[in-house]
């Protein structure tokens, strides 16, 4: 069963890093590729690396394999439910310095302003807990912040945008990165 949940986390993670990874040249785009862009992928790719070594070096509970798997899954729907609502719109890479010039509203940006990034820590949480070791939180911790800092920077940009007003009535009723529990 152990090797089994082995295998299944490994696919699943690489599949779902793969899916980040495809999105990079299929969903979003920017004029050039941010430094703060460059950063998240080595801290990923780094990751990467260092959970696969976990999974197969360190043998964890059954259970924490299990609810990391389920976590993974609940990401990558969230990840393709992001995708679809935001098709259309032209969002660009994390820590682009441009200002938005679209705001997506439907699918699950309804329930959260930054649906890709909660995927993301829903993903990298789920991998740390299949892993079952406390290292493998400092990563989470670290893409948590990095995560929130590049949500916060691109809010702030919407402020000097003919978007302003909308994005201020949006950024009221939905939840940052979790859903808010009551509307405003």
């Amino acid at each position: 069963m152990e090797t089994a949940l082995d295998i299944a986390v490994t696919c699943m993670s690489v599949v779902v890093v793969a899916f980040y990874s495809w999105s990079l040249r299929a969903h979003f785009s920017s004029p050039q590729v941010p430094s703060g862009f460059k950063v998240i992928s080595a801290v990923v790719a780094v990751t990467t690396l260092y959970f696969l070594y976990l999974v197969w070096s360190v043998t964890q509970p059954v259970g924490a394999q299990i609810v990391g798997l389920g976590l993974e899954i609940v990401a990558a729907v969230m990840f393709w439910w992001a995708i679809a609502a935001s098709r259309r719109a032209r969002l660009r890479f994390a820590f682009d310095p441009d200002n938005p010039d679209s705001l997506v509203t439907t699918g699950p940006y309804r329930y959260v302003r930054h649906p890709f990034y909660t995927s993301y820590i829903v993903f990298w949480a789920g991998w740390a807990i299949a892993t079952w070791t406390a290292w493998s939180a400092v990563p989470v911790i670290a893409f948590i912040v990095i995560y929130v800092v590049a949500a916060k920077g691109e809010e702030k940009k919407f402020a000097s945008t003919p978007l302003a007003a909308e994005y201020d009535a949006y950024r009221r009723r939905t939840g940052f990165l979790v859903p808010k529990l009551v509307s405003a």
